[in-house]
């Protein structure tokens, strides 16, 4: 199913245009780092022919712990998302968790993301629509796919019609959560660019007692039915060393396998929405 198009500067996302990935580790652990990740994951995107769009978050709030680390803070993390944008020309991606973050936080990030907990607090959508950016929303591990529609009805009717509807599983049980790959295309026919993100839907929510775990080897096999299932774009969090992550580190694709995911999906993609992968 065709759904709107979205652009950033030069990149087209959704429509009949070609996957596009968003990636990069779940929360900035040093500038130096969140840099040469962005780097990196860049020069693999560009060498896979695949449009690309960094993310990082700046605070981890909801985070299993409070012992847990929570990133750099608003202002510092924006700092250094900033220079990455500018310096490297990459589109951004952060979520925010508070109405008051909405503003300072559209200055950088092209795209604000609602975390999948917070998808239904009205007050934090309208803020984030307000701005004009665009608005990435995790569906919630506790809502149905058409329970999306109130979602986008909320931030449309404040004005901003540039969304995206991600699918992050639902929850099955204690500390576990599965992917209906029938969701794709019900949340399509919302009409906006659809997001699989595939590496929280192989989390184990606190399955680590005061963390959480995860099965990153079901990263492959779940990306490649989502985009068989036409999703138009792949979320990632990655690492370079992921057991030395100071946040999901269990669920992240170790960058090494990157290259190759990235090719396969390409290819997938180009014969289940009739492109040439080359």
């Amino acid at each position: 199913m065709t759904t709107r198009e979205i652009t950033i500067n030069s990149l087209r996302l959704g429509g009949t245009n070609p996957l596009f990935l968003i990636a990069g580790p779940c929360v900035i652990e040093s500038e130096a780092h969140a840099r040469k990740m962005a780097e990196q994951i860049a020069r693999i995107a560009t060498n896979a022919g695949v449009p690309y769009i960094f993310k990082a978050s700046y605070d981890k709030a909801n985070r299993s712990s409070v012992k847990s680390f929570r990133g750099p803070g608003l202002k510092e993390g924006l700092r250094i998302l900033s220079k990455i944008k500018h310096d490297l020309d990459l589109p951004i991606l952060s979520d925010i968790h508070e109405s008051s973050q909405a503003a300072p936080a559209a200055v950088v990030c092209d795209i604000l993301q609602i975390p999948a907990f917070l998808s239904r607090q009205t007050d934090l959508l309208e803020s984030a629509a307000k701005t004009g950016r665009i608005v990435n929303v995790k569906k919630a591990q506790f809502l149905s796919p058409w329970d999306m529609s109130n979602v986008v009805e909320k931030i449309a009717a404040s004005g901003n019609d540039k969304i995206i509807l991600t699918e992050r599983g639902a929850s099955f049980g204690y500390q576990n959560l599965v992917v209906d790959m029938r969701s794709f295309p019900i949340l399509q026919k919302l009409g906006y660019p659809v997001v699989f993100d595939v590496t929280h839907s192989v989390q184990l929510p606190g399955g680590h007692g005061d963390a959480s775990g995860g099965q990153p080897e079901f990263i492959e096999p779940l990306a490649r039915a989502g985009v068989a299932a036409g999703v138009d774009g792949i979320f990632l969090e990655t690492h370079d060393n992921p057991e030395a992550a100071l946040s999901d580190g269990a669920n992240a694709l170790p960058l090494s396998q990157l290259p190759e995911l990235l090719s396969r999906l390409k290819q997938l993609s180009a014969v289940v929405r009739g492109w040439s992968a080359s």
